[in-house]
Order: C-alpha cells, then structure tokens, then sequence
C-alpha cells in the first residue's frame, strides 16, 4: 500500500516573510492556534498559551484567525483530493492521507501526488507538503521532514534507514511525558529505539510499548478510513476578562450562532440538536441542548440558543467561557413552513448568503451581535 499524507502550510504574506507570526486571539488568555516557522525557532507551538508565547517572542505579529477563510480553502483541498484519488482519509482542516494502491500500475504514485501538489498550489494559493511511504506513520513523519513546502518518497525496504537519526519526539504517539521516560532510559534517537527488546518498551508502557516500537521499525499496518463528512460543528468564545454582563453575553451567543448557521446553509446542512455551553471562573463546566426540528435559518434556532443560555445560566457567577454546538446534521435545504415561512423571507436569506459569500461572513451581521466589548 501506498499511504501519501500532505498538509497544507501558512498562507503566504510577502509583508510578513521572516517575521514570528502567531495566529489567534490578541488575549494572553487564548492559545496559539498556529505559528510561523519563524516563531517556532523561539520554542512557539500550537496550543501554547499566548501569554507565554509572546514572552517568548515578543518581536511576534499576532493575526486572528479567520475560519471562514480557512474553511473554504479546506473545502477547496477537500473538492480537488476527492477527484483526484480513490480512498482519502481527512484528519484535520490541512491533513490528509490518501491510499494510491494501484496507482503505480497505470501512471506511478509518486508523479500522481507530485502533480496533485501542484495543482492544489496553483489553486489555492497555499504551501504544502507531503510524505510518501508504505504506511500512514512514516508518511507522516516524512511530511513534517518535508515542511516547509517540499516532497519526499520514502522507498520501500528503506523506512528504518530513514527514521533512525530522527528524534524519538518525531514519532506521533510521543508526548512530553512518553520522551521525559524515553530519555530515562537513555532513548533520544529512534535508532536506540529500533534497537531496544520490545518486551522492555511492554513492561515500561504496556501494550503501547509494542505499539511505538513498530512505529520506530516503520511497521504500521493501519488502514486508510474513508473520510465522511462531520456530524457536528460548534463555535466557542473566551473572554479576555471573565463577565456578568448577560446582555454583552447573548449578543456573543447571537454572533457565534448566525455564523454556522451560515456555514450550515453554505454546506447544505441542517441541524436538529442545539448545545450551549458555559464555563465559569472557577473552570465549572455546564452544558444545555435541545432536540429541534431539522432547521438552518437564523429565525428557527436564534431563540433557541439564548433560551438555552437564560436556562443554563444560574449560578450568577463570572463567565469564562461561553460556546454553541449543532449536532445531527444530515444534508439537505429549508423545507418551507407554509404558515409560518414566506418567500420573501427565503429571499432575504438567499441575498444575505450570497453577499456573506462575497464579501466574508461578518459582512453583515444582525444589529444585536453587532457589540464589542
């Protein structure tokens, strides 16, 4: 099997090239959602608070995020990889591992995801990098080896040969805590690891153990799983300062909620379940959802979720963080409700989508979310 695994990189800002870029909210109380390259050098990562990673870095340009943006290039990824390949498998918004088995009999695999490469390039305008290998875990591997915006083929019979000088971090399944133990024992390189009786790794982690050691001898015999679209989308907001302000709150649900539905209506998808969510100053979380007719319009579910938040909201206590979820979405358009639905209604729908589209998705906004704080 051929196993090919490509993430797409950072857009490309000639004003930023070889500036530290964080991507994420201006609040210290945020995380780093991604990084330049250039702010990796200074020990920045995904996830990271960002208050620590702008002490790290403070020369670093801080950039909210725009997922809408990032959500019609995936889409757009996402379109192009489904024509192009049998079996794909998304992994996140920019990973992907494709399954070319086959392809080396008609045109060769490696020119296959060569000119599929170029393709999303010329299309999307984004970077991307991709590995290519027997399995899912060396092409991977191979793919972080690649960035920034390269190719590699790693040949069949020599997977050991190229793992062995790379660092046990590289391997996914290692983490802080599993490298801390590795380098206990004296494992910093997964050539040492190669080497190690697996029924040490067994006793030290387990059946995880076995796991990691087929990972370091480039053994992994887990199959591509057709990709199949999400059954939920949620959106969630922490407050740079925690708050009371009911008012300030609802109009942040009211944001948050016309905004997928929006994505909703775009991707041809209803909902039938609406989730709030709230976290208090003390990090209490609790949650709230109602079963509702299936539905993507601003009129049926807007009610719902600030009902949902009067409900869910009674402790009166400071609020951290606040989140809308829609759950058990199936394809499919508005059916009209003749009493209650009228055609100039779907009309301004129809218009404001079309102009959102355009123009971006908080081109226009109800005048209730329309509230900074």
């Amino acid at each position: 099997m051929d196993t090919f695994f490509v993430s797409c990189e950072r857009l490309q800002d000639s004003r930023l090239n070889g500036k530290p870029i964080l991507v994420g909210g201006s609040s210290n109380r945020g995380v780093v959602a991604a990084c330049s390259y250039e702010a990796r050098k200074h020990g920045i990562h995904s996830a990271m608070p960002m208050k620590l990673a702008r002490q790290l870095c403070p020369e670093a340009i801080v950039l909210r995020g725009d997922m809408s943006a990032y959500t019609k290039l995936s889409e757009i990824v996402t379109e192009i990889v489904k024509e192009s390949v049998p079996i794909y498998e998304k992994t996140s918004i920019d990973e992907f591992y494709l399954d070319l088995t086959g392809t080396d009999h008609f045109f060769g695999s490696y020119k296959l995801v060569s000119e599929l490469r170029e393709r999303i390039i010329k299309e999307t305008g984004l970077p991307l990098s991709f590995g290519l290998s027997i399995n899912k875990t060396v092409s991977k591997i191979a793919t972080g080896e690649a960035k920034p915006n390269n190719k590699i083929k790693i040949e069949q019979g020599r997977e050991k040969d190229f793992l062995a000088p790379l660092s046990v971090k590289k391997i996914p399944m290692v983490g802080k805590k599993t490298y801390h133990t590795l380098c206990n024992l004296g494992v910093k390189q997964i050539k040492t690891l190669q080497e190690v009786p697996v029924e040490m790794l067994e006793q030290v982690f387990g059946k995880s153990g076995r796991i990691m050691w087929n990972k370091a001898n480039g053994i992994d015999n887990t199959p591509v799983i057709q990709y199949s679209e999400r059954k939920s989308m949620s959106k969630e907001r922490t407050f740079e300062t925690d708050t009371i302000d009911v008012k300030y709150m609802k109009s942040i649900i009211g944001e948050m909620t016309e905004s997928l539905l929006f994505q909703l209506r775009t991707k041809k998808k209803l909902t039938s379940c609406v989730t709030l969510k709230i976290r208090y100053s003390d990090f209490t979380t609790q949650t709230l959802q109602k079963r509702i007719p299936y539905s993507s319009l601003d009129h049926d579910i807007l009610p719902i979720a600030k009902s949902l938040f009067d409900k869910v909201y009674s402790k009166r206590l400071l609020v951290r963080l606040i989140g809308v979820k829609f759950s058990h979405l199936v394809e499919g358009g508005h059916q009209i409700n003749i009493f209650e639905d009228n055609a100039k209604m779907i009309s301004l729908y129809q218009a404001l989508d079309k102009i959102k589209t355009k123009y971006g998705s908080k081109s226009v906004v109800r005048a209730f979310t329309n509230q900074t704080k």
